[in-house]
């Protein structure tokens, strides 16, 4: 994980933690999001209803990753409104720590960018998840073309669940 942004101003909420409950430092976070398996991403359809898919990805200097089929629902969302929430975490209520991305879902065209990030891929998933870059796209001759977002959080919440309870959050320049 190759990481180049600023620290964000970073904030406890006192009325959603325990008392002496602490920030987790940034680096804590974005460690948690380059490991998470599984992220859960939500858009808004054009005539304004929410939704919600889960699907792989990667950290990756500073953003993180996803990519779609470009006929895909959520890609068809991302043409009309770019607005999105990225989770990830424990899925439990008294232990471990949960995390929501707030920002823009940007198209990554670069083909520089997008073959290391298909190395990326390919080293957090495995060789089921190899991908060629071609016409500023993943591709796999089995499943075609796939459009690949970057998303730079703007405000991150992190919610930390057992004692302590915390909530957190990280605002980006």
């Amino acid at each position: 994980m190759a990481t180049t942004e600023q620290p964000p101003a970073t904030e406890l909420d006192a009325r959603y933690s325990s008392e002496g409950a602490t920030a987790r430092p940034w680096p804590e976070v974005a460690a948690l999001l380059g490991a998470a398996p599984l992220y859960w991403l939500s858009t808004v359809r054009p005539d304004g209803r929410p939704h919600v898919t889960p699907l792989i990805g990667v950290w990756w200097e500073g953003a993180l990753h996803f990519c779609t089929g470009p006929a895909e629902r959520k890609a068809r969302n991302l043409a009309a409104n770019a607005e999105v929430v990225l989770t990830t975490g424990a899925n439990a209520l008294d232990s471990g720590f949960d995390v929501v991305v707030e920002g823009l879902a940007d198209r990554v065209t670069d083909h520089g960018r997008l073959t290391a990030l298909a190395r990326e891929w390919e080293a957090k998933y495995g060789s089921d998840w190899h991908f060629d870059v071609e016409d500023g796209s993943f591709v796999q001759p089995e499943a075609g073309h796939a459009h690949v977002f970057a998303v730079h959080p703007r405000t991150v919440f992190g919610f930390g669940k057992g004692e302590p309870y915390s909530q957190t959050r990280y605002r980006f320049r």
